[in-house]
Formats: structure tokens, sequence, C-alpha cells
């Protein structure tokens, strides 16, 4: 069966955007945000412990240090600082996994740093070396990027990502979320999504193109409104329910 992440621990002191609780029933992969762009110590703790207590992988949701603009700004950052900082994130996520039992079983990037490193080479470049760095974790990413790339080509276990809720280029990309068709409208929509591309391998994009998508992994966001409901329903239509 497709494995099924989400974005989850997106929240700082009082403020939490992410059902963490009710998405880790659904998932598969738990994508943890490590404090960068979101996601403090008291809250990477609680779900690294649940996640392990329901036996979801861990993930490291790494990002550009931009608790302001959510990750989700472009930060022109040397690839020194960048793969030292993904590192830093990746040893905080590590501790609370083991304090639970589990360890940190991938890398994911979030955000505008995800989208700049498909296409980016020392910023891609960067996570890879953090990634070595941290023991050869496998690295998630979009597919036909530079980060997949570049980390099979140092000899990293790639993860492919499909996204069940986001709007895609005919170039296979993901439409910028100030851009109209960012998000998919309904949950009716994003079960579509998700069936056609596991029966099927195709997404379709914003202009109708069909696209062929290889991917190991779908991604259902934490933090939108609707979140939980998409996430329960796209579980149960893979499962046949």
């Amino acid at each position: 069966m497709l494995d099924l992440n989400a974005d989850l621990a997106e929240g700082f002191g009082q403020w939490h955007l992410t059902d963490d609780d009710a998405l880790l029933d659904v998932v598969t992969s738990a994508n943890v945000a490590c404090g960068f762009h979101a996601g403090d110590a008291p809250t990477m703790r609680r779900v690294c412990a649940r996640a392990a207590e329901r036996g979801v992988r861990i993930g490291a949701q790494v990002s550009y240090r931009d608790l302001a603009g959510f990750g989700r700004r472009f930060l022109d950052v040397d690839r020194a600082t960048l793969a030292a900082e993904v590192l830093y994130q990746i040893g905080a996520l590590r501790i609370f996994a083991a304090e639970a039992g589990a360890d940190v079983a991938y890398v994911k990037p979030h955000g505008a740093l995800y989208n700049t490193v498909v296409h980016h080479e020392e910023q891609a470049a960067a996570v890879v070396e953090a990634a070595r760095a941290a023991g050869d974790l496998p690295v998630m990413g979009l597919p036909g990027g530079r980060l997949l790339a570049l980390a099979a080509e140092a000899g990293l276990t790639t993860i492919a990502e499909a996204f069940a809720d986001r709007g895609y280029t005919p170039e296979g990309t993901l439409v910028p979320r100030s851009e109209p068709g960012a998000l998919l409208p309904d949950t009716d929509a994003v079960v579509e999504r998700a069936v056609r591309l596991a029966r099927d391998g195709v997404i379709v994009a914003v202009d109708g193109t069909e696209l062929d998508v290889r991917a190991d992994s779908l991604c259902l966001h934490g933090d939108t409104p609707e979140a939980v409901a998409n996430a329960q329903a796209v579980a149960a239509a893979l499962a046949g329910g």
C-alpha cells in the first residue's frame, strides 16, 4: 500500500496548526517540524512519542531558519550554512525520537526549501550533505528534481513523493501557494487524486495535462481546515473502504 505522510508538529508555543493525534491515527509516516519554520521542543517530543506508540515512521521536516515566514520564503543561504542547519534540525529531532524508542527514518525539506531544491544545485547538495552526515538517511522529495538526483548519486535511498491536495504545473512541479489552483478544492477532489495516482500513476495538472508520476509516498497536508477529513477519506479509499 502507498505510504501516507503528513507534516506534523507545526505549532509553536500556544499556536497549533495541526491535529497531530488525529493524523497520526491515519498516516504511516510523520514529517515532524524541527523548530526552524515551526515546531518547538515540547511539541516535537510529544509527536515523536505518539508516533512511536502507533508505529508511525518519524521523518525530519527541515526548513530554512524562518519562523516568521513559516518557511515559505526563499532564503539565499550558502551551502555550508544550510547543510549545518539541516543537520542541526535532524539532530534535535533524533534526541526525541530516541527517547521514544524510535529513530529519524528520513529527511524531507519543507515549504520554500522543498520547492527550491527541485532546481537549485547548491541547496539540494546541502540537504544531501546533511543527510549523509546524519548517517546516510533516506531523502524524500519531488520526483525529477535535483534533490533526489543528487541523493541517488550519493548512494542514499530516495523516496519519491506526490501530493494529494496540491495543484501541479504541467512541468510536474507544485503550483505556488500564492497562485490560483495551489490547493485542491474539496475532499472529493483529494480522494480522486489519490486513487488515480495509486491505480494509474497519473496526476492531472491544473491545465488538464496528465502527468506520469512514480510515487513511494503521498503527502496529506495537516495545516488546512479539512486536513483530518481529507486524510481519513484518502486512507479509506486506498484501503478499498
